[in-house]
């Protein structure tokens, strides 16, 4: 068989049953260029956007653009197409099917692609019967994208604002507890300024004359001895409290800040449009498979039938 079939025998086949593999060759190619028509499959359009992630940060070891994939894959999104567009009647799934979650599932696999290119960029593809369709469905995933990447970002920014929050109040309230005690030591002890105080009570007992009210000093230095060194720690606590509460605030104002932003999160490079020119199916390509493929069973069939003719 492998001798009947070498080139030499097969072009001696080839020519001897031209006429009869130019019949098959040129049914092949009618044949299908009528089953790959619109009346049998139907004719897709395919609408794509091309972008980069923007002002995000990446989770875990994956990057930005890894993560950009990961979002637009996700449930949420998938489920606000599908709901968005009513998708089950567009491609005609019956949400009472027993299967509608798996055929759902594999329609949308078919026909909605997300890819990342050698450039780290991010694709989305839309193919579907209708071009205006598929444009609308690659502008609505970059709408909830934006809005997924933004919900997550407010997810995470409130949590530290009430991170945040509770300790900013807790120091505060440190802060407020250290003021009314300083506020104390001056109102019962005439404590106010623990160093000018000290100069001053001392000046009185070195220096001469009736200018200074020595019952006065008297108090004052007990005073003084007795809580000037509370007054002084409690000085360095409240400037040491004051710092770290201006940074609580502020990291809270920060928190804020992020939490009320509304910033997208994609920096697009080719905008979706509806195309004008069907994508699926190419029928050139159908028809040069299925004639090449036709004329090569056939020859083998010949050769077969022409090898036993050959016997007998």
């Amino acid at each position: 068989m492998e001798d009947y079939f070498n080139s030499k025998n097969l072009i001696t086949l080839i020519v001897k049953w031209k006429y009869q593999l130019s019949v098959i060759g040129v049914a092949a190619i009618l044949l299908s260029a009528f089953f790959s028509g619109p009346i049998f499959i139907t004719p897709l359009f395919k609408s794509y956007a091309v972008m980069y992630p923007s002002n995000v940060s990446p989770y875990s070891t994956e990057n930005e653009t890894e993560q950009m994939i990961q979002i637009l894959q996700s449930k949420d999104i998938r489920d606000s197409i599908i709901k968005k567009f009513d998708l089950a009647k567009h491609y005609g799934i019956d949400p009472k099917y027993e299967y509608y979650i798996s055929t759902m599932l594999w329609e949308w696999n078919q026909k909605v692609k997300i890819n990342k290119t050698p450039y780290e960029a991010v694709t989305i593809e839309v193919y579907d019967k209708d071009p205006n369709t598929a444009s609308a469905m690659v502008d609505a995933m970059l709408d909830f994208y934006n809005m997924k990447v933004r919900s997550l970002h407010k997810e995470k920014f409130g949590e530290v604002i009430i991170n945040f929050r509770e300790v900013w109040e807790m120091k505060r309230k440190d802060l407020d507890s250290l003021k009314q005690r300083a506020e104390d030591l001056g109102t019962q002890y005439g404590i106010l300024d623990f160093p000018n105080q000290t100069k001053e009570v001392m000046r009185a007992y070195l220096g001469s004359g009736s200018q200074y009210n020595k019952k006065e000093a008297e108090r004052l230095k007990k005073n003084l001895e007795e809580k000037g060194g509370e007054m002084m720690l409690l000085g360095e606590l409240m400037k040491s409290e004051s710092g770290t509460y201006s940074q609580y605030k502020l990291d809270y104002d920060r928190a804020v800040q992020n939490y009320n932003r509304n910033y997208t999160y994609v920096n697009l490079l080719n905008k979706p449009f509806p195309a004008d020119k069907k994508a699926y199916p190419i029928r050139w390509i159908i028809m040069i498979v299925s004639t090449i493929s036709a004329l090569l069973i056939a020859i083998m069939v010949i050769g077969i039938i022409d090898r036993r003719k050959i016997k007998s």
